[in-house]
């Protein structure tokens, strides 16, 4: 690794807190003076970034009257990337759902992209358990909301002081609650049947990676 990175790195971790915080697009005046453009330079090609990144910077410096050392936060965005296009970032970045801004060279992109789109792939897959979840709490929650108006609407049906007119209209209300219950059951029992299929295909995909190292 180059010396000039070793020796700045320690700066690093106190870097990505700045950045955190204040957002690369609004850097204080005083963040502006004392950067180190490489370091910072390093920090985003290693999340990623393609170069126009130091735009956000340039902008954000220039009302302070400050402009960015480019030779050196080029330098350091290289360096970044060269860390960010391994494959096991590659894959933590698809599985995590992030986007890939094609930033990687030619030489590193390959073997980066296979890693990224297995776990992209692992990510949807994920994503479709997690999805019918959701589906199914929502329609358990209507079903239950439904059967909770079908006991309120029995109890006004058989009490004595209910009019006949609006018995008639309850009598019509129970029969809808109802049909919306068969409905829900059925949407349910459905929604289950996917979970299932949909857990078995992310667990043999999650063994397929195992496998592979993952």
């Amino acid at each position: 690794m180059d010396k000039r990175l070793v020796a700045r790195i320690g700066a690093l971790t106190v870097l990505v807190l700045t950045l955190g915080v204040s957002g690369c697009a609004s850097m204080s005046g005083d963040e502006c003076v004392a950067s180190d453009w490489y370091t910072i330079g390093f920090e985003d090609g290693s999340r990623g970034y393609t170069p126009a990144r130091l735009g956000d910077h340039r902008k954000a410096c220039a009302k302070h009257g400050i402009a960015p050392d480019f030779t050196a936060y080029r330098a350091g965005h290289e360096e970044g990337l060269r860390d960010f296009c391994k494959p096991s970032r590659g894959f933590r970045l698809g599985s995590g759902g992030g986007n890939y801004n094609g930033v990687c060279s030619a030489e590193l992109e390959p073997a980066f992209l296979d890693a990224y789109n297995s776990g992209y792939h692992l990510y949807n897959l994920r994503s479709q358990v997690n999805s019918v979840d959701y589906q199914i709490d929502a329609r358990e929650g209507e079903l239950e909301g439904t059967k909770a108006r079908i006991r309120e609407t029995e109890a006004a049906l058989i009490n004595r002081e209910t009019p006949m007119e609006e018995r008639v209209l309850l009598l019509a209300d129970l029969k809808e609650l109802s049909t919306r219950t068969g409905e829900l059951q059925a949407e349910i029992d459905l929604l289950y049947e996917d979970r299932v299929r949909h857990e078995i295909e992310l667990a043999s995909y999650e063994a397929v990676l195992a496998d592979s190292g993952y």
